[in-house]
């Protein structure tokens, strides 16, 4: 008998184990060294663009290209912890991606959200173009970003108010994927 039930837990044990190990494997998803997101608009608005994300030694270097926002306003910017634009205002894609559950910050910040990705700096035209490398953003392994969406917020992310900044409506939303170095 008790080697029935020593052979009965040596097995629940390896099937646990093997589990865990399918599971971190299924999580960590395709690698890439190049990402995009196609940012459209909320219903009612105008934000409109692309968002890159390419691996580079330093960390991953994001440059967003994004018209139809309030001229010469900072809008908050943001990875998100799904990837669902379907409703209308872009609550289907959750609150700021935090696998690691730090409190809001900026992108320089040491303790962030992963997703936090400060703001895009409108010019007089609507439009604002940022590039910056991201210290913690990943395109692999457990927390890697892909798959999440790309949020544009209406109002400036002020960068310390918890629990998301205070940035206001979503305006745009992008589902991040495994882009095409060539196109």
């Amino acid at each position: 008998m008790r080697l029935i039930f020593a052979s009965l837990l040596l097995m629940f044990f390896l099937g646990a184990c093997v589990q865990e190990e399918v599971t971190e494997i299924i999580h960590a998803g395709p690698e890439t060294d190049f990402a995009v997101a196609v940012i459209q608009p909320t219903e009612g608005n105008e934000a409109r663009g692309i968002v890159t994300f390419t691996r580079v030694d330093e960390g991953v270097r994001v440059h967003a290209t994004v018209s139809g926002l309030q001229p010469g306003q900072p809008h908050g910017f943001h990875v998100h912890e799904y990837g669902d634009c379907r409703s209308a205002d872009a609550l289907s894609a959750g609150g700021h991606y935090n696998p690691t559950d730090m409190p809001h910050g900026g992108p320089t910040d040491t303790e962030r959200h992963m997703g936090d990705l400060g703001n895009l700096p409108a010019d007089d035209d609507g439009v604002a173009i940022l590039e910056y490398t991201d210290l913690k953003l990943t395109l692999s392994g457990k927390h890697s970003i892909l798959g999440y969406a790309v949020i544009v917020h209406r109002d400036r992310d002020d960068l310390v108010s918890q629990p998301v900044g205070d940035a206001g409506p979503r305006i745009g939303c992008g589902i991040i994927g495994v882009g095409n170095p060539d196109f």
